[in-house]
């Protein structure tokens, strides 16, 4: 969904965020804006309209999806670039319906499938803060989709197939806390957007948040499922995760370290404990994630002589890391992941973790790309995999097509 050090290197932003209104006319309700303040935390707005290194909400953030790329717009009150000179209502039916001023048809990059849970209240005061925030001129980057993808009209009909707005239905069978976590995983957190399989089409498919590939990433399965899912984290763990980046069991980073640095890090605890309860009791996902290789098979034998010479420094011959300074092997569930997309990218490219108030250290993972070649890559991936998560081998095909897939100045 996300680049990561220039996203990590926005205090400055968060600054500007939290600054002095920049309203103009009548007096705004201050009630108000703080509330909607809180849904754009909710809805993790910053994350996606910031660009690495640009102003707050002023849009060019890249997302790459498998119809091309998609840039998030200016939704700063600027009234020429921005959505300064919209009115509550077309704000509402953008952000509930995905259709902007003048019947411009939204694409589900933006979350509007989620965002329609959301209350008309909860809108209206997201609008009263977006309106109250610091105006920044600068146009919007236009979508560079494929034909035929890049036909907005056609949106009607995605809509009619998929789209199903409304509230969501309170489960009076389930307590409030539960429902409060199946309200923000649904609605203003949008989780299955990037959690969630898609059709071909790029609509969510019937197995929720059991991982998805986007943008160059595999964002895990978060279901109940104990070894690929959260269902092996206790609610502390999971709460102390969204709200710092790291616990025992993993450590946040791409596209999942931005949104806890931007989003659930600043989410109250009490709405925390209400996602990671909701999370906790989702359907576990059963699919499998291939058959680890045998112990003696070469690829194994060469892939534990390059992990004991590359990785067991900071991970230590048993997989175990080092707690709050490097993550574990042994028991995370991106090992395990049905896809080892996360895994390969972070070998390859490196990353870094959340930046949060709780775990302001950042801990970085180095980039093998330059050291290890393919077949070396895959066979410490498979070690790993097959060592500590159970999950089927990598070919040294897959990480050459990813190290193609890789482009500088890519989170």
């Amino acid at each position: 969904m996300k680049r990561l050090a220039a996203y990590f290197a926005g205090a400055a932003l968060l600054a500007g965020m939290l600054a002095a209104p920049a309203w103009s006319g009548a007096e705004p309700d201050y009630q108000q804006v703080h509330d909607g303040r809180y849904q754009a935390i909710l809805g993790d707005c910053m994350g996606c309209h910031t660009q690495p290194g640009g102003r707050a909400f002023a849009g060019g953030a890249a997302l790459e999806t498998g119809f091309g790329a998609i840039f998030a717009p200016n939704i700063t009150p600027d009234a020429a670039t921005g959505i300064g000179g919209w009115s509550e209502e077309q704000f509402r039916r953008a952000v509930k319906q995905g259709v902007s001023p003048g019947g411009k048809r939204l694409y589900p990059a933006m979350p509007y499938p989620s965002y329609a849970k959301m209350s008309d209240e909860d809108v209206a005061n997201l609008y009263a803060y977006m309106q109250s925030v610091e105006p920044v001129q600068r146009r919007s980057t236009p979508s560079r989709l494929r034909f035929p993808y890049n036909i907005r009209a056609l949106m009607i009909v995605w809509n009619w197939l998929y789209f199903q707005p409304g509230p969501r239905k309170l489960d009076a069978s389930k307590t409030a806390e539960w429902n409060r976590g199946a309200d923000i995983v649904i609605g203003p957190g949008h989780c299955g957007t990037c959690h969630t399989p898609k059709t071909f089409l790029g609509a969510d498919t019937s197995a929720a948040l059991t991982g998805a590939s986007l943008d160059g990433w595999f964002a895990p399965d978060i279901t109940a499922n104990a070894r690929r899912g959260v269902g092996g984290w206790s609610v502390a763990e999971l709460v102390a995760y969204l709200k710092t980046g790291h616990n025992s069991h993993s450590m946040a980073s791409g596209p999942m370290a931005e949104a806890i640095s931007y989003s659930t890090s600043k989410m109250d605890d009490s709405d925390l404990k209400a996602i990671a309860v909701y999370l906790k009791h989702v359907p576990a996902s059963s699919a499998a994630a291939g058959s680890a290789l045998a112990a003696d098979d070469p690829h194994m034998r060469a892939g534990a002589e390059i992990y004991q010479d590359n990785c067991a420094a900071c991970h230590g011959m048993d997989g175990k890391g080092e707690n709050a300074i490097f993550p574990p092997l042994a028991g995370n569930p991106i090992v395990g992941q049905t896809s080892a997309e996360t895994l390969a990218r972070v070998v390859l490219a490196g990353t870094q973790s959340a930046d949060t108030k709780g775990a302001p250290t950042q801990p970085a993972m180095p980039s093998f790309a330059w050291r290890l070649n393919d077949a070396q890559l895959a066979d410490v991936l498979s070690y790993v995999r097959g060592n500590w998560g159970g999950g089927g081998p990598v070919s040294a095909g897959t990480v050459a097509q990813l190290r193609r897939d890789l482009r500088p100045n890519r989170r």
